[in-house]
């Protein structure tokens, strides 16, 4: 039986996958946008990937992470994975 832990570690790392997959999902979308679009696509993109490679890093340090600091990484987990999801869903938005 797994923990609340491995649990929660699984359905994190199960939530950023499916965000990358969006992403790469936009970039395809992005890539077929006008000139002007597209640059304003490409430097969003890159914002978002920079918040996904940050996510990422938190989450492996939150991996390894202590007993004793367990509560604070998750915390801080569901803060960047929040503000992840908020721009990537903003970007979708003015994307269209």
């Amino acid at each position: 039986m797994s923990t609340k832990r491995e649990q929660y570690t699984a359905e994190m790392k199960t939530k950023l996958d499916e965000l990358n997959k969006k992403i790469d999902a936009l970039e395809s979308k992005a890539s077929d946008a006008k000139h002007d679009a597209k640059e304003v696509y490409k430097a969003e993109l890159k914002k978002i990937r920079h918040q996904y490679k940050v996510a990422m890093e938190k989450f492996d340090e939150m991996k390894v992470s202590g007993e004793d600091s367990w509560d604070k990484m998750v915390a801080e987990m569901e803060k960047l994975q929040g503000a992840f999801v908020h721009s990537f869903n903003y970007f979708k938005s003015q994307a269209k």
